[in-house]
Formats: structure tokens, C-alpha cells, sequence
């Protein structure tokens, strides 16, 4: 019998290693060679119609975008956040120009492919990421102002983790992940 807090045998090594830390090394650097890895291993994530409606404001400790991100995250993030290498907010193309009118429906989902297209890279380059939103969203958006159409909807820390991964880790069960969506049978 399988343990369902245990990857299954045969899953990927880097997807059963992957773990979200709350502690970064802030002596390692995220270089320009390593972001760029990242943003390609986004850009080739697939997308409705090939829509590919997601975009990056990506900065880095000693670079001036990185002082204009750092004050709108949230207490809880800023402890541990500010350590990375890199802190990326992702936005996603979810309306047309400045109209209600929506440019995709799976805008978000889209989004969510390319983040997990990054997050794999970065476990494969050694790096670890933790995906985030306790930021100010509002406050965010105004100091970046993003075109029209454009809005942000998480942000994702990169670094080397300083922290290890939990002895335990918790997941839903399969069973769970199959049948959650479905009210039970009479």
C-alpha cells in the first residue's frame, strides 16, 4: 500500500524534491544567465490558442526595481522574501486594453503553466522557489503600473533555500485530488 504523504515511485526526482522554503540565502545571486534560463523555461510553457498571456517584472537584490518591490510586501513574506535572489511578479493578460472584456478565459491558468515551467527549471538549476501573494496588491500595481488589460496576480521568490525541506510533508490524498470535486453518490 502506498503512503500518500510519500511521492509516488517514478515521479520526476525534482518534482518529488520540490518544497517552497521560508529561508533564502541572501550570498547567492540569481545572475543574468540563470534568470534568462528561467524566463525561457516560462515562455515555451504551453498556453490556450497559444496566447501566451503572461508577462514578468523580475528584480534582484542591488537593483534599483528591487527597492520598488520590497516595501509593498506584506510582513509575513518580507521576512523571508527579501533573502531571495530574485523576486519575480507574474502578471497575466486577462482583459482586452482597458475594456471588461475578457482576452482569455484561462489567463490565469495559462500563467500557472509558465510559473510551474520556472519552478521546475529552477529545481533543476539548483535553485528552490516559493510562490506568493501576501503582498499589497494595490499598492503594488500603482508603483509598477502594468498597461491596460495587464493585472498582477502573484509574486514567486528564487534562490538557493537556506532552510530544508520538512521531514513531513502534508498532501492531499489521490483519492482526495480525484473525488473533491464531485458530491458523493446516493
Amino acid at each position: 500500500m502506498h503512503d500518500d504523504q510519500e511521492p509516488l515511485s517514478g515521479i520526476h526526482p525534482l518534482l518529488a524534491e520540490r518544497f517552497s522554503p521560508y529561508r533564502f540565502d541572501p550570498s547567492v545571486a540569481v545572475d543574468g544567465r540563470a534568470l534568462g534560463l528561467l524566463l525561457e523555461a516560462a515562455r515555451w510553457a504551453p498556453s490556450a490558442g497559444n496566447s501566451q498571456p503572461w508577462g514578468f517584472f523580475t528584480s534582484r537584490p542591488g537593483e534599483p526595481d528591487h527597492d520598488r518591490v520590497l516595501p509593498h510586501l506584506a510582513p509575513s513574506s518580507a521576512r523571508w522574501a527579501a533573502d531571495a535572489g530574485l523576486l519575480v511578479v507574474a502578471l497575466t493578460r486577462r482583459y482586452v486594453d482597458d475594456t471588461q472584456l475578457l482576452y482569455s478565459e484561462f489567463a490565469e491558468y495559462d500563467l500557472g503553466q509558465a510559473i510551474a515551467h520556472m519552478t521546475f527549471q529552477a529545481q533543476a538549476m539548483g535553485l528552490a522557489t516559493h510562490q506568493f501573494r501576501a503582498f499589497d496588491l494595490e499598492g503594488l500595481t500603482k508603483e509598477l503600473k502594468p498597461n491596460p488589460g495587464w493585472v498582477i496576480v502573484s509574486m514567486v521568490a528564487v534562490g538557493k533555500a537556506a532552510d530544508e525541506p520538512l521531514k513531513t510533508r502534508t498532501r492531499r490524498s489521490l483519492a482526495d485530488v480525484r473525488s473533491a470535486p464531485w458530491s458523493p453518490v446516493p
